[in-house]
């Protein structure tokens, strides 16, 4: 059964498993904690687990907590220094504050703490799916945010939205619910005149990426449209519907579920587990670029050889995660490389055949297997 109207993420048949993401401008507001909103929604998180439902929280808020017992300007934001320390001391006062409030309905708490290379190495994804796993099935809610205490530019989600997205492919969720300070997407600017929420969304295309602006409008947070509509498109590609709604209402999720207010991208696929992975990993180690005649290929099932490679960019290992694009940059496929780049590169535009001879050994079958690629 799937996920085909906003009312279904309140239904235990339809919406078994539900990522539930809290924006930092929900939950920490001016005056500090928004305590009673955030009593509101831990009721519907047991309403939901008491008609069957297990949840999942993704929870912001660390560093603008963190950043407000420290006395940091621009909410802990001012440099990655000030986000980490803000993050280490929030962290506390975030996980205690959740697992007060969910004791309260005789719920036990969980904290998970993830970087963007837990999810991305495939054994800590793994492993990660494991604990979340057995968490649930333990009847606890885990309460997971990014690591900002220790992830550093280069290794961080950077936003909750995608994060949200990763994790319930981590826990094969049924949907994500990120609740921000939007009713949803938007046509054009919301605060445009004549600007149409959209209901429905049937695949992230070029046209719906065109529709967001960027940046948190709170001024708080690290994400906007454009990582919520990233999200969406990590989702739909593991066969997980996704929701766009505002939080700043009292019991959130029913207005949701009842009112029918908010954006529901609907998924297009469910790819099998290690392709889910691969498609929605955020960080690659390079990129293959392809003629039209490899491209066409690709699109029929078949594996990426070598004579269809045009160029190939970055530093890579054997095994490391590529994107396979065109040559006019639409990225075609993620996939893991059977070469490093150095041999990709002497391999480039050369038959199967003459691959012994250039590498001096026995070559493989390709250059990136169908079985380890995922079509975007």
């Amino acid at each position: 059964m799937t996920i085909a109207r906003l009312s279904d993420l309140a239904d235990s048949a339809a919406c078994p498993r539900l990522v539930v993401k809290v924006g930092s401008s929900l939950l920490v507001g001016a005056d500090g904690v928004r305590r009673q909103w955030l009593e509101g929604l831990v009721a519907e998180i047991s309403v939901a687990k008491a008609r069957g439902q297990e949840v999942i929280v993704v929870s912001s808020g660390a560093i603008a907590l963190g950043a407000a017992r420290l006395g940091l300007d621009k909410g802990g934001r001012g440099s990655l220094a000030d986000a980490q320390a803000a993050a280490a001391v929030g962290q506390i006062a975030l996980s205690g504050l959740w697992a007060d409030l969910l004791s309260a309905h005789g719920i036990t708490a969980a904290q998970l703490l993830l970087t963007l290379e837990d999810l991305e190495d495939r054994r800590r994804y793994l492993n990660a799916t494991a604990t979340l796993t057995r968490l649930l099935d333990a009847g606890a809610v885990p309460i997971i945010n990014e690591n900002d205490s220790v992830a550093t530019q280069e290794i961080r989600f950077g936003d909750n939205d995608r994060l949200a997205a990763r994790v319930a492919q981590a826990a094969q969720a049924s949907a994500v619910l990120l609740l921000s300070d939007v009713d949803g997407l938007f046509d054009r600017n919301p605060a445009a005149a004549g600007a149409t929420l959209l209901p429905e969304v049937r695949g992230v295309s070029a046209e719906i990426h065109a529709m967001a602006g960027s940046g948190s409008s709170s001024g708080m947070g690290s994400g906007g449209m454009t990582s919520k509509l990233q999200a969406a498109e990590i989702a739909e590609r593991a066969g997980i519907a996704l929701v766009i709604a505002s939080g700043l209402h009292d019991a959130p999720i029913e207005r949701v579920t009842s009112q029918g207010i908010g954006t529901l991208f609907l998924s297009r696929r469910k790819d099998a587990g290690r392709k889910a992975w691969l498609g929605g990993r955020l960080r690659l180690k390079g990129a293959l670029v392809v003629d039209a005649g490899a491209a066409r290929a690709l699109g029929k099932g078949s594996s990426l050889l070598a004579a269809g490679i045009v160029q190939v960019e970055g530093e890579f290992q054997r095994g490391d995660a590529v994107a396979v694009r065109s040559e006019n940059g639409t990225t075609l496929a993620h996939g893991l490389a059977e070469y490093d780049a150095l041999e990709c590169a002497q391999l480039m535009g050369h038959q199967s055949a003459q691959h012994a001879a250039i590498l001096g050994y026995a070559p493989r079958s390709a250059v990136v297997h169908r079985d380890q690629m995922v079509l975007l």
